[in-house]
């Protein structure tokens, strides 16, 4: 048992929680510039623990989608599904456990809330299987990993403003840039398997693309400042991102591998720091 309960731990990634930070800071950006400062503590407390939980459903449906392409890859051949340690059962079994609880949970806010949570889930349930024919499924994978900013403000304002769009097509951009420093890691192995990634898309373009999306989330970021008369600390900590995206540019230029998924790992910093500016901001 032991054993087993180590390998569920590694199927939702709960020893790897740079996805669930990655998740977690555009939910929170949306939590705060929806209330305009702190809000409440049982919304909090749903969105928090739900991103969680969703997070760990969504590795678990994409382990079992990717068994067959994971065991070609270097980098995820050992993973507890790939590898016989988890069965295809367990690993939808777990998913849908994760999903359900996670759906209690939206069962508490109000009903445009569960209406879009409801979105939200076939989002991440259905972002696996975009690899196998979207050119981008980075773009697919930044709604799905955004979808909490429509909520947020649903949540809080019982409505979704245009405002929080724009915020979701910034995250869209940022997803893009880190997810291709990631799709860059197992560029080599992909292209012999057939997945689609952005990396292969952009081919030779890969690191200018990154750079762009990275200067088109902070230009998006800088308009939904505007529009929401932030003030002067919010600036200072794009300026902290934009100067993040700058060193990740020197550790992606040269394609290395590692480089790469330390740039990757990186952002997590990066939405911190916007995080960071917002609350000061809003304080």
């Amino acid at each position: 048992m032991p054993n087993k309960l180590t390998q569920y731990i590694r199927l939702i990634r709960l020893d790897k929680p740079i996805g669930i930070l990655l998740l977690l800071w555009p939910t929170l950006w949306g939590l705060w510039l929806a209330a305009g400062g702190m809000p409440p503590l049982n919304i909090l407390f749903v969105f928090v623990t739900g991103t969680i939980l969703m997070r760990s459903a969504g590795c678990a449906i994409n382990d079992f989608a990717d068994r067959d392409f994971d065991k070609h890859v270097a980098r995820t051949k050992d993973r507890p599904l790939t590898s016989g340690q988890i069965s295809s059962k367990e690993a939808v079994s777990v998913a849908i456990l994760l999903a359900l609880v996670a759906g209690g949970l939206a069962l508490t806010l109000n009903v445009l809330s569960i209406k879009l949570a409801v979105v939200a889930a076939i989002l991440a349930a259905s972002y696996p299987f975009f690899k196998r024919f979207f050119a981008i499924p980075q773009a697919y994978l930044g709604i799905a990993f955004g979808f909490g900013i429509p909520m947020a403000f649903a949540a809080i304002q019982n409505q979704v403003p245009v405002v929080a769009w724009w915020l979701l097509l910034a995250n869209v951009f940022w997803t893009i840039a880190y997810d291709t420093e990631y799709a860059m890691v197992d560029k080599e192995d992909d292209l012999k398997i057939g997945i689609k990634t952005s990396a292969i898309t952009f081919g030779c373009y890969d690191v200018v693309a990154v750079m762009v999306c990275y200067a088109l989330f902070v230009g998006l970021m800088a308009w939904v400042g505007i529009l929401m008369f932030l003030s002067w600390p919010y600036f200072i900590g794009l300026l902290a991102a934009s100067i993040l995206a700058i060193y990740h540019y020197t550790l992606i230029r040269t394609r290395a591998r590692m480089l790469c998924f330390k740039a990757f790992l990186h952002n997590h910093w990066l939405g911190a720091a916007v995080f960071v500016g917002t609350l000061v901001s809003l304080l």
